[in-house]
């Protein structure tokens, strides 16, 4: 069975974004100890809204939170501090070339997510973009994959791909039934910690991704 759909994360798969996430927490909470900072280290991947509410426990503060740290991520973003993985266009652009649909997964908003995407000029370069918010809830669920082949039209998950760089991005590849789970190196994890989640692949980044994938012949 070929692959049909590849979904890959942001930050950190297709998107380096220079420790961007820790970056605009300390902006959003600077009185925050090294203790909830690992926390959001070990969350990374994770809906944002949902990392907020584990640190600190009370509705209004984390959405107080979340929305801080919206706007320092978008003003980071805005200063330069963002760019694609190399290769990751190219390889985005050979699959759709050859008929597999791509999708973008992320732990952020819709709001940060086209930040992001407008300021890498990537509005049209995915077939699909979702976030938790959206999709139902954010990874290690599996809503965000299943969204995709859902609004796509799939009608078999085994022939889809998930890629990302956290072990919530393979849980929630592997919970929706994913073929394909690939980790990349270019992000927050350890080829231990991904091969432990489950991780069917662990390749140094998405330029590796098209050798371990059954792909139809270009047109």
């Amino acid at each position: 069975m070929s692959v049909d759909l590849v979904v890959f994360d942001m930050a950190g798969t297709t998107v380096l974004d220079d420790g961007l996430v820790e970056r605009a927490f300390r902006r959003a909470l600077p009185d925050a100890g090294e203790e909830q900072v690992r926390y959001v280290r070990d969350t990374m991947g994770q809906s944002k809204i949902v990392v907020f509410r584990a640190l600190l426990g009370e509705e209004t503060l984390a959405q107080r939170a979340n929305a801080a740290f919206e706007v320092a991520y978008a003003e980071l973003v805005a200063e330069g501090h963002c760019a694609p993985v190399p290769g990751a266009v190219e390889v985005i652009t050979d699959l759709r070339a050859r008929g597999v649909k791509v999708a973008f997964g992320t732990g952020f908003s819709r709001a940060t997510q086209q930040v992001i995407l407008s300021a890498l000029g990537w509005t049209e370069l995915a077939d699909f973009t979702t976030t938790p918010a959206e999709a139902g809830r954010g990874r290690p669920y599996p809503d965000m994959v299943l969204a995709a082949v859902l609004g796509l039209g799939l009608t078999d998950v085994r022939s889809v791909a998930v890629v990302g760089d956290t072990p919530s991005d393979v849980l929630s590849g592997l919970r929706a039934g994913a073929r394909v789970v690939a980790g990349v190196l270019t992000g927050a994890s350890s080829p231990e910690d991904l091969a432990a989640a489950g991780a069917t692949h662990v390749l140094a980044s998405v330029r590796d991704l098209p050798a371990v994938l059954d792909l139809p012949e270009r047109p």
